[in-house]
């Protein structure tokens, strides 16, 4: 990659460009920078008139392209600009003034530097190859298939910058055309090592040089020789992005323990008045049973619940960890003003009427009070948040006391209830439920680092709109991953697309699949929907690690398998090819109508036994690496016979030290509910009336294990 000098050298030219009052660099600029950076280019030259132009064209002994050279035209092509395929030298000066004479018609007054002379490519796979500057993410690299695939399909796929030699690899197996790459109908695959080189050295230069806004080789031609930009564009940033505060992993660890696990708290604005905010995150806090001192704070008040009241957390004695608001957002600011002057490191913003209804000032003076002061601020706009194993209910929402692993962060209030909803229902153990609201400053990352190190949390899921800092997030996720599970439901799949758009790769990155790529780079599980979202965190705990990718099916009903298979290849796993023994050993226990293989049929009118002895079977061989079992209810096998028979045998095999993933999708009338429950609560993820969600629980456990190295 470039060295010292040559970082230099590009930083020279990048400072004349912009000094000349350009942000677009021209064709000979960006082949200079395109050497520096070893990114394969054609030979080319800028010829100032047509004699040069004739004498390059010879030079270079083969078919020509010729391209206007201008600091004021963009898109050359737009202008008639490009003339491909010249080969004599009466073609190349038919082509010169042809060029010339068009860019001065598309443009009067644009300074004309003049006309490149370039080799002409071979026949090749057209493909893009380029990075931008997203609005959450910063440096994103791309790639796709030139054309209308790219064009019009948007097969196109995002990685952030820089990217590994095994990233960029990796991109090129990530949109739908990989085949083409490879080989189809007798065409000879590309280099491969090119192609992801010249990915991976486009993302290098964007992640030393910020100041680039956008880089298009548009097309790259691969080749099984190698892989060549006909062009490179070169954008620069209008101005420098706002940068947002960072705090180190220690500060952030420190912040957020004092927050999910503080000793005392106040609640600002407490009341005894039944119906009010203050009122209820008071009894909750009380009756939720923590156990560390509450402070409540309303001037007009001598004691609120039975609890001393001061007019101000100034007059608090001893230190308090965390101060909770529930009065009006137009008082926040006197009062964040006294926590901060009494050092209290975090607070908690409940009330609304800040950014969200449009009063982006109010919030950004109250977040400007904080940081002044070193307060911490979760909110606002937000229902609290619970940290179940402290019996922490700081929220205006009944107390949740259902420990658990755990731990639900959610940007939106409704969702927040949503989750509340489904945890009681399903009687999901948490350890944490996190309302984010506005996030004017704790967010995502804050509580991924805090989270990845809590002992009591195995699995973290969250709701989101947006990312203030998506390169924040990334890093703790991928630090978080390699110890447990990240689920996250990103809510807003829209197109807003990258601010700059000068460039095909500009206009290619819309926001989603943006988010979808790199979520994915850093080992994220991304739910479809928030019920997925829920069953991933409720499931995931309660699945061992998987240590192989082999996966059987044993069913009872042979329509069920064809589905639980369908929902296998749709989850990315693999469907064990049964060898000879273990065939013949499930045999002796299936009827002669029944079908080994995979899934192994054993027919819904078998006993108890047929069960017991086929899953016993597929736990106890150590090839078999996961279970997918599909009941059928009939008389000969109850619900509940099943459930218990299939919860016992897991159990004995656990008992042994064999610990693997077993899920089970249950079909019959309404007793299976109580079946699934009854499974779920002793370690195999069942549902009723469902073929989709048990398997795709458990691919969303091997994504997991993959993203974490456990598994190849």
């Amino acid at each position: 990659m470039a060295d010292v000098h040559e970082r230099e050298t590009v930083r020279a030219l990048l400072d004349a460009v912009r000094a000349s009052g350009r942000t677009a660099l021209t064709a000979p600029e960006g082949k200079i920078i395109a050497d520096l950076y070893g990114i394969a280019t054609p030979g080319e030259a800028l010829a100032a008139d047509v004699d040069e132009a004739v004498a390059y064209a010879d030079r270079f002994g083969g078919p020509v392209v010729l391209k206007i050279v201008s600091p004021d035209i963009l898109h050359k092509t737009d202008a008639g600009g490009v003339i491909v395929g010249l080969h004599t030298a009466s073609d190349v000066r038919d082509a010169f003034h042809r060029i010339v004479a068009n860019a001065r018609a598309y443009a009067p007054d644009a300074r004309i530097e003049g006309v490149q002379v370039q080799q002409m490519l071979p026949p090749g796979q057209e493909v893009i190859v380029g990075a931008v500057t997203d609005p959450t993410f910063g440096k994103v690299v791309a790639f796709g298939l030139g054309g209308v695939l790219v064009e019009v399909l948007k097969d196109v796929t995002f990685r952030l910058a820089p990217v590994t030699a095994d990233e960029a690899e990796s991109m090129l197996d990530s949109i739908k055309a990989a085949e083409i790459l490879r080989g189809v109908r007798g065409a000879p695959p590309v280099d491969r090592w090119a192609l992801a080189e010249q990915i991976r050295r486009v993302s290098q230069l964007v992640a030393d040089f910020p100041d680039i806004a956008e880089v298009d080789l548009n097309p790259v031609i691969a080749t099984p020789e190698g892989a060549l930009a006909a062009d490179i564009r070169v954008i620069l940033s209008e101005g420098a992005p706002a940068q947002r505060p960072r705090f180190s992993r220690e500060e952030i660890l420190s912040s957020m323990t004092r927050l999910m696990k503080p000793r005392a708290v106040a609640v600002i604005g407490a009341s005894n008045e039944e119906g009010k905010i203050g009122n209820s995150v008071m009894r909750n806090l009380v009756d939720g049973g923590f156990a560390g001192d509450i402070h409540p704070v309303n001037p007009k008040a001598h004691d609120i619940l039975g609890l001393k009241a001061y007019p101000s957390v100034l007059d608090i004695p001893g230190e308090v960890d965390v101060a909770v608001f529930a009065i009006p957002a137009q008082h926040v600011p006197r009062a964040l003003e006294e926590v901060g002057r009494k050092k209290i490191p975090a607070a908690v913003l409940i009330p609304s009427g800040f950014a969200e209804t449009g009063d982006q000032e109010l919030q950004d003076r109250v977040v400007a009070i904080a940081r002044e002061h070193g307060v911490r601020v979760l909110g606002p706009n937000i229902y609290g948040y619970y940290s179940t194993w402290h019996d922490l209910c700081a929220t205006f929402c009944t107390p949740y006391d259902v420990k658990g692993p755990v731990a639900l962060t959610s940007q939106s209030g409704g969702i927040g209830m949503a989750i509340l909803g489904f945890s009681r229902t399903t009687q999901t153990g948490v350890s944490a439920i996190v309302g984010l609201g506005n996030k004017s400053d704790v967010d995502e990352d804050d509580l991924l680092t805090y989270f990845g190190e809590d002992d009591n949390t195995q699995c973290i899921a969250m709701h989101l709109e947006d990312l203030k800092d998506g390169r924040a997030f990334v890093e703790a996720a991928r630090e978080v991953v390699k110890k447990k599970p990240i689920v996250v439901l990103k809510a807003g799949r829209t197109s807003a697309g990258a601010k700059a758009a000068g460039s095909h790769t500009g206009a290619l990155a819309g926001d989603d699949k943006v988010y979808d790529d790199i979520l994915r780079q850093a080992g994220v599980i991304r739910a479809p929907g928030l019920k997925d979202m829920l069953e991933y965190a409720r499931a995931l705990p309660v699945l061992p690690t998987p240590q192989g990718n082999n996966v059987v099916i044993i069913t009872g009903a042979g329509g069920s398998g064809v589905l639980l298979s369908d929902a296998c290849v749709d989850n990315g796993l693999t469907l064990m090819e049964i060898p000879p023994d273990l065939d013949a050993a499930f045999m002796r226990y299936i009827p002669p109508f029944g079908a080994a293989g995979n899934p192994i049929d054993i027919t819904g009118g078998e006993p108890p036994a047929t069960y017991e002895a086929t899953i016993r079977l597929g736990l106890e061989d150590p090839r078999v690496h996961a279970l997918i079992l599909g009941y059928w209810h009939t008389i000969v096998t109850p619900p509940m016979v099943f459930a218990e028979l299939t919860a016992r045998v897991v159990a004995e095999a656990r008992a042994k030290g064999i610990h693997k993933p077993v899920v089970a999708s249950l079909a019959g009338d309404t007793e299976v509910e109580q079946a699934s429950a009854y499974l779920f609560r002793r370690g195999v993820v069942a549902y009723p009336y469902d073929t989709e969600q048990p398997v795709a629980a458990l691919g969303a456990k091997y994504r997991w294990a993959r993203a974490a190295g456990l598994l190849l």
